[in-house]
């Protein structure tokens, strides 16, 4: 499975996650900029959670979260205040998912990380 596979097999399993949980998916991959894509924007309990699904196939090269360095912070930081500016929301958080595949399905979820 290539990386853009696994990166969208990843968002739907995110997806269906947050569903099961009450969220409700307002956009998938919203673009701000070459280096700005928010992944999931979501709805729960009146508060835009702002979503970064990390997904790896095993833990062999580090945790999903491992792969989520301070630049990718700041790009999510820059898009979710332009997201902001455009929604007048006041209410809002970032979300961080990481799913690992194998040896057997995990998903974790950290909320309000950044």
């Amino acid at each position: 499975m290539n990386n853009r596979k696994l990166g969208d097999s990843g968002e739907d399993l995110a997806c269906r996650y947050l569903e099961k949980r009450g969220y409700k998916i307002l956009e998938r991959n919203k673009h701000y900029s070459k280096l700005c894509e928010i992944d999931i924007i979501a709805e729960y309990k009146g508060t835009i959670v702002f979503v970064e699904v990390k997904t790896r196939n095993t833990n062999t090269y580090g945790t999903p979260f491992e792969a989520i360095t301070h630049s990718k912070m700041q790009n999510l930081k820059t898009g979710i205040m332009s997201y902001l500016s455009e929604h007048k929301t006041r209410k809002y958080r970032l979300d961080i998912i990481g799913i690992t595949l194998k040896p057997e399905l995990k998903i974790e979820h950290i909320k309000n990380a950044g």
